[in-house]
């Protein structure tokens, strides 16, 4: 099995914290100044990395009227918008990367992008992107896979609608391609996903069967999802933030603000804390806790020759005395000297 990588400076593997990434995505309703803000906001909640999206409207799509060029599910959060209007609203311009990533490093962030095509990759290769995502709707995209692993960077993958044997075909032609450090995201292409059709347990049996760094992709509300993602064994968390949901924008409905990526970080972290390692007995932290269960103590004065009973012996904290277990081994039995209220039971005075 696979022990762990790094991104930029951080260390990716079930030994370390799970690493927090949040999408921007649409989210800076096209504004530089917003987007700014978005990072800045970002940096102050403690995730540890920011992910835009590379590509172009034209890249995309066609600017087209024919009804497949349009979203027909009148339950998406775009119904009836057109795919070109979508990504025409929802691309980042490529000439806000640069100032958006140098503010990222500027607050100790790991900037990176999800490309589209290879005109993507070649000008994030300007950039120098520490790594790759590619987007649960390009994963059976095999050419751009190739391309984006041909650059020797890490690349993460959502598996959002993939079947096993797409999935087997996507990492295959990954490593045939040379991916050495490959991350899958459990992920659900719904926007927003309900937790009842996030199926995280999935998330172990991706890494048994890939052998690799596995982690979610997550867009259902709120943090429980993900918190519990990190107990399954998910070292990699990614989020949609924006500063406010009431601001609106393409993405926003999903996406979390400020103070909730701030408690996914702490969450997140608290669970992966808590794993630890199969463990039984008194650790060293419970050693002082000892003292205070329950073990059996005289309860009233007794003179030599006394009988014990269940009147004048019974199981009390602290865990001084005898054993509990005991109890009826010591009833019915004398002692051999006087003994005030409140001794613990001992084999000596009987």
């Amino acid at each position: 099995m696979i022990d762990g990588f790094k991104i930029a400076d951080r260390m990716i593997g079930k030994n370390h914290s799970p690493f927090i990434i949040a999408e921007m995505s649409g989210n800076h309703n096209q504004s530089l100044d917003r987007a700014l803000e978005i990072v800045e906001a970002l940096a102050m909640s403690g995730a540890h990395a920011l992910k835009i999206q590379t590509y172009t409207p034209e890249t995309m799509t066609l600017d087209l009227d024919e009804r497949e060029f349009h979203i027909s599910d009148p339950n998406s959060l775009w119904a009836g918008t057109s795919l070109y209007k979508l990504y025409s609203e929802a691309y980042t311009p490529w000439e806000w990367h640069k100032p958006i990533f140098d503010r990222a490093h500027e607050l100790g962030l790991i900037p990176f992008s999800t490309p589209f095509d290879d005109t993507a990759v070649d000008f994030l290769e300007t950039l120098d992107v520490p790594c790759y995502k590619i987007a649960s709707f390009e994963n059976t995209d095999i050419p751009l896979i190739r391309r984006v692993v041909a650059t020797g960077k890490p690349v993460i993958i959502s598996t959002g609608m993939a079947t096993v044997a797409e999935l087997d075909e996507t990492v295959r032609a990954a490593r045939e391609a040379g991916c050495k450090d490959l991350i899958l995201l459990k992920c659900t292409s719904t926007y927003p996903a309900t937790a009842d059709n996030t199926n995280i347990l999935t998330i172990p049996h991706l890494r048994n069967l890939f052998d690799c760094e596995v982690g979610l992709s997550d867009h259902t509300m709120g943090v429980g999802v993900s918190v519990a993602s990190v107990a399954l064994g998910a070292t990699v968390i990614e989020k949609h933030f924006t500063l406010n949901r009431a601001d609106g924008g393409v993405d926003s409905a999903f996406s979390m603000e400020p103070a909730e990526m701030a408690q996914l970080v702490l969450e997140t972290e608290r669970a992966w804390q808590s794993l630890g390692q199969v463990s039984y007995g008194t650790t060293e932290a419970e050693i002082k806790s000892l003292q205070y269960r329950r073990s059996l103590y005289v309860v009233k004065d007794l003179k030599a020759g006394d009988v014990l009973t269940h009147d004048n012996v019974r199981a009390i904290r602290p865990g001084l005395g005898i054993a509990t277990k005991y109890i009826d081994v010591v009833i019915g039995k004398t002692v051999k000297q006087n003994v005030t209220r409140g001794t613990a039971m001992s084999w000596a005075i009987l």
